[in-house]
């Protein structure tokens, strides 16, 4: 059932993630000469509470990497994009598929994303490290995957960076995304992946709205 819950909380979510990514990094790194030098990137604000203990797990940076979805102009809880704070901005459809007199408030709701983006990156900024991905390993970790439409823009934002790899991790999204989520990252690595899929907190017991406050703690704790 889609309903039944699967984890505790995203902190349970979290620990269970962080050991299967160890034990992939762990399988990668004795195939190859190349030993992956990880950094994790979480989506806030609820990502920081998955993505915490991956990154003590690993005993690698966490650091942020904000996306924010472009919702439909007149139905705000429908996304047709997503877009970084730096700008990196992804489409459900092209553009050029909307018609014209729809391209001015699709960009209205493009801006309206990129300040909510802007905002919420300046808030949390001041507790993350100094990291430079180029070269790294890049774990991008949510606390759930329901369009894709996120994650896929902090992929495009990163892919520009030259990492060695950007892997998509999350505990749950639905079976039918995996394809999809592969265009996006070298790697994805999804714990659960129900049908059908209706919301990512139907897979929580308990799934509160995660604070900036508390957003910043994840941070400042490791």
């Amino acid at each position: 059932m889609s309903d039944t819950p699967l984890f505790t909380d995203r902190t349970q979510a979290g620990e269970r993630l962080a050991e299967v990514v160890q034990a992939t990094l762990i399988k990668q790194a004795s195939e190859s000469e190349i030993k992956p030098v990880p950094i994790v990137y979480a989506l806030p604000r609820g990502g920081l509470e998955v993505a915490a203990p991956v990154a003590r797990v690993l005993g690698c940076p966490l650091t942020i990497l904000v996306a924010k979805k472009i919702s439909h102009p007149e139905n705000p809880e429908l996304a047709i994009g997503a877009v970084t704070a730096c700008g990196s901005v992804i489409w459900s459809q092209p553009r050029r598929s909307y018609q014209r007199q729809n391209l001015r408030s699709h960009q209205t709701s493009l801006d309206a994303a990129i300040y909510q983006a802007k905002s919420l990156e300046a808030q949390l900024s001041v507790a993350c490290p100094q990291v430079n991905p180029e070269g790294a390993t890049v774990i991008i970790v949510d606390d759930g995957i329901a369009t894709g439409m996120t994650i896929a823009a902090a992929a495009v934002a990163i892919r520009k960076l030259s990492p060695a790899e950007i892997w998509l991790c999350a505990p749950v999204a639905p079976l039918r995304l995996l394809p999809w989520l592969h265009q996006w990252g070298d790697r994805v690595i999804v714990l659960a992946r129900p049908e059908p899929f209706a919301s990512v907190s139907n897979f929580y017991q308990h799934f509160p709205q995660v604070e900036t406050t508390e957003a910043l703690t994840y941070l400042q704790n490791q």
